[in-house]
């Protein structure tokens, strides 16, 4: 596991380096605050609605899980220049639920240099999100831009 101090650069980069985070507790207030500002639908705001909708209690928005996984890898995966999107898959197999404490595992799964600019490349990274039971709750396979080290 590699969680080192933000320089690792792609020539640092291995597929199969894995990244680990720390936990973090969600509760009841913190979905519906995320809700109300983001994703405003009943069963994300209303434990009685939420018992009758498909979810069969409240939920966390699949967006909110998205947005503490963001935190949780920036936290955990070092990359010198941050994490530069290019683009993503994103599934949620189980709700989040108020109590859960989520935790996130990434792994590189490819790392391709750029041909036509050789000071960077796009690595794969796929990260699960976990609750407490270590079930998932969200699976993100994300493309990346990671530039080389600066030559000296």
């Amino acid at each position: 596991m590699k969680n080192e101090t933000k320089t690792i650069a792609l020539d640092d980069l291995a597929v199969g380096d894995r990244y680990l985070s720390r936990e973090f507790p969600l509760d009841t207030a913190k979905i519906k605050d995320f809700a109300r500002s983001f994703d405003p639908q009943p069963f994300h705001l209303d434990e009685g609605v939420a018992a009758q909708s498909f979810f069969g209690g409240l939920a966390a928005s699949g967006w909110h899980t998205a947005a503490i996984t963001m935190r949780l890898m920036v936290e955990s995966v070092p990359f010198a220049d941050g994490l530069i999107g290019a683009g993503v898959e994103i599934s949620w197999p189980r709700p989040t639920r108020p109590g859960d404490v989520l935790r996130a595992e990434s792994a590189i799964t490819g790392i391709v240099p750029s041909r036509s600019r050789p000071d960077r490349g796009i690595v794969t990274l796929q990260t699960d999100t976990f609750n407490q039971n270590g079930e998932p709750v969200q699976k993100l396979v994300s493309k990346l831009l990671v530039f080389r080290r600066a030559a000296d």
